[in-house]
């Protein structure tokens, strides 16, 4: 067995993604100690992606489970207590509950392209872009649909506000995470007071009489006091009864923000590329940006700097399909190979295929995508009778798709001169060494830096905010910026790779292709 931590000084990160829910536990070096997880899936009912409340909490529970058996089996001990508990998920969305804590509608997660009207109406109300996936969208959108639980809305929230919620007793999120759901006032750490008193004046005209302010969550900084387990709380995510109440909490996150303090990317002019069923580029602004893009979202770091964010509904889904069907014919050929050795297999030979992909252009959209203003997605693949269709090729083309329509976003802020000195990719696309990092330094035409926990992806960032509220409760006042760089990342390995010139005529070959094909998808919609 290992060397036994002591507990109280660990700090555990909780995520729920959108594949998997995982938890990691941390030391006082800030290095992986155990860590759990449970896969699940979203579901389509009655047109809205959801997750069941029931299966959120079991897979809560059994994530949490499966943590606590890897330190059992680790270091022969039960899991009683840690020092700091952090919660994240994925951003935005929208979770509405009446006085009574029932859950009102089922989750409508940030995968639904069904708040167009809203979202367009609320961005030329307030000036400041609201997409369809963020919770106000949604609220608004319920209003102009006549929705009848809305006479019954006492608070709504985020997932991982709402799982902070029943954890806590706290109705509180962390300013990133809050970023999502309304627009927020970086001076006043808050949401914005006169886009409130707009949005209220609009609902207001329309027959609902609530003030918008009175049905969110507070906000809070990272490091801020979020409240600690209670005894139902403890019963909750440890059903068993071995874990003990009073552990502090830190304030929950949204996959965004875990994901900047995971690749220690929340100073300005740094930025990272978070990479797994959605993707997404969060870079930290020196300055505002000269007017309002449909494309790039205004959000903040967990500790409350500006961000521009280009979120990306597809990136790994119809990639992974790819891999699948080419796992199942090697089973069917009688040589069956492991998924993760499938995987670097299958992202090495990209590499030899052609820089442009040979004219083989998959176009990855699973569900709807804002960048390009589609509300449905139908993956596909167009190729032409010259084009060289080989596996190499096919997956290189299937990784640059990933990648597509991010760099739609990231050309925006190349045009606004946003200034990048670091930019980090982190999540499972990058799990290999050396293959997405490149295509990506191709994309963004930027070098790319992927750290030995590149891999670990939001848990990981997660589990360090909360070992950053156990450092302010213990009397420290860095900055997070400041903290991270110094604390935690201080001499960190990492690989950067450079862009390579003929990457980037490449990429920009398959980029032209691409949008081209967008034609073909927006049909396949229609007629599909």
């Amino acid at each position: 067995m290992s060397t036994t931590p002591e507990f109280k000084k660990c700090a555990l990160g909780l995520e729920f993604g959108s594949t998997r829910i995982k938890a990691v536990l941390i030391g006082p070096d800030f290095a992986p100690l155990a860590q759990g997880d449970f896969a699940w899936e979203n579901q389509l009912d009655h047109g809205i992606w959801t997750y069941p409340q029931q299966e959120i909490l079991h897979g809560l529970q059994a994530a949490y489970a499966a943590l606590a058996a890897d330190v059992q089996g680790k270091f022969g001990l039960p899991l009683t207590t840690v020092g700091c508990i952090g919660i994240s998920a994925m951003m935005h969305g929208y979770l509405a509950f009446d006085r009574a804590g029932n859950l009102l509608v089922p989750f409508r997660t940030w995968r639904n392209t069904v708040t167009g009207p809203a979202a367009e109406e609320l961005t030329a109300l307030l000036g400041f872009n609201i997409p369809q996936r963020w919770s106000v969208a949604h609220l608004d959108q319920a209003i102009l649909n006549g929705e009848e639980h809305l006479a019954r809305l006492d608070f709504f929230t985020t997932l991982a506000g709402y799982i902070h919620w029943q954890l806590t007793g706290r109705k509180v999120v962390g300013v990133g995470d809050a970023a999502g759901m309304f627009p927020i006032d970086p001076a006043a750490m808050d949401y914005d007071a006169a886009m409130l008193e707009q949005f209220d004046a609009l609902a207001a005209s329309r027959g609902f009489g609530r003030r918008l302010k009175e049905l969110l969550p507070a906000v809070l900084p990272a490091g801020a006091d979020a409240g600690a387990l209670t005894p139902e709380g403890a019963r909750l995510l440890d059903p068993t009864g071995v874990l003990q109440p009073g552990i502090l909490f830190c304030p929950p996150e949204g996959d965004a923000g875990t994901g900047m303090a995971a690749t220690n990317s929340v100073a300005p002019r740094t930025g990272n590329v978070s990479a797994g069923t959605s993707i997404f580029a969060m870079v930290v602004l020196e300055r505002p940006l000269s007017r309002v893009y449909p494309e790039i979202d205004l959000v903040t770091t967990p500790a409350g700097d500006p961000v521009a964010m280009v979120h990306c509904n597809n990136c790994t889904s119809d990639l992974n399909a790819w891999v699948a069907l080419l796992g199942q014919f090697a089973a069917l050929c009688g040589a069956p190979v492991s998924t993760g050795a499938l995987f670097t297999r299958l992202f090495e030979e990209s590499l030899k295929g052609d820089a442009d992909c040979g004219g083989v252009v998959p176009v990855n959209y699973y569900s709807g995508e804002g960048v390009t203003h589609l509300d449905a997605g139908r993956p596909l693949l167009v190729r032409g009778p010259e084009s060289r269709f080989t596996l190499a090729n096919l997956m290189r083309g299937s990784i640059y798709s990933a990648m597509a329509t991010l760099k739609l976003g990231l050309d925006i802020l190349n045009r606004e001169q946003v200034a990048v000195d670091r930019l980090m990719g982190h999540g499972g696309l990058f799990k290999t060494p050396g293959v997405a990092q490149r295509y990506l330094a191709a994309a963004a035409n930027a070098p790319v830096t992927c750290m030995s926990t590149a891999g670990e992806g939001g848990p990981y960032g997660m589990a360090l905010l909360a070992a950053y509220r156990l450092a302010a409760r213990e009397g420290c006042t860095a900055p997070l910026d400041q903290w991270l760089e110094q604390a935690v990342f201080a001499g960190a390995p990492g690989r950067t790779v450079a862009p390579d010139a003929a990457d980037v005529a490449g990429f920009e070959a398959f980029m032209k292709r691409y949008q081209g094909a967008l034609a073909a998808e927006r049909a396949a919609v229609e007629h599909f």
